[in-house]
């Protein structure tokens, strides 16, 4: 049941997001999918190792995919590229078996994460300042869902 309703709250997370958001969930999940192959390579579990870094192949797939060369121009092409450099590190990994190359690839994607973090920031529209007529319809709606709540 706990997985089924978090299915569904990622699926609506996703539906929700904008393409700046669903980047960022993707460089998230490609994080994680490496930290579980590195986890994996550790105990020797060969199986759910070569399917986390399968994930991480795919979303980075998907990232490059979406990539858009006309508006991107010369960064498009350099993230393409670090996106086909990540994906080869991948493969190497899971056939050789080793633990540098998917460290080098958690690293490569936790630096455009935080490059990404100040693009989500930049377009984020800023919260709404704090005046006081927002004090009195707060306290309103706090009222009136207290009289409600209330029975005798």
């Amino acid at each position: 049941m706990w997985l089924n309703a978090h299915e569904t709250y990622l699926e609506q997370r996703i539906l929700s997001a904008d393409p700046v958001e669903l980047v960022h969930m993707l460089y998230q999940a490609a994080l994680t999918g490496v930290g579980d192959a590195r986890r994996h390579l550790a105990e020797g579990q060969i199986l759910p190792r070569a399917r986390s870094i399968s994930k991480v192949c795919e979303i980075l797939l998907e990232l490059n995919t979406s990539l858009d060369y006309e508006r991107g121009g010369e960064m498009s092409v350099r993230l393409s590229q670090l996106y086909g450099y990540m994906h080869r590190q991948l493969v190497d990994a899971n056939s050789r078996q080793i633990d540098a190359s998917l460290a080098e690839v958690a690293s490569l994607i936790a630096t455009l994460m935080e490059g990404w973090a100040s693009v989500r920031a930049a377009v984020q529209p800023p919260a709404p300042r704090e005046t006081p007529w927002m004090h009195a319809a707060i306290a309103e709606n706090e009222m009136a869902r207290a009289a409600s709540s209330w029975s005798f």
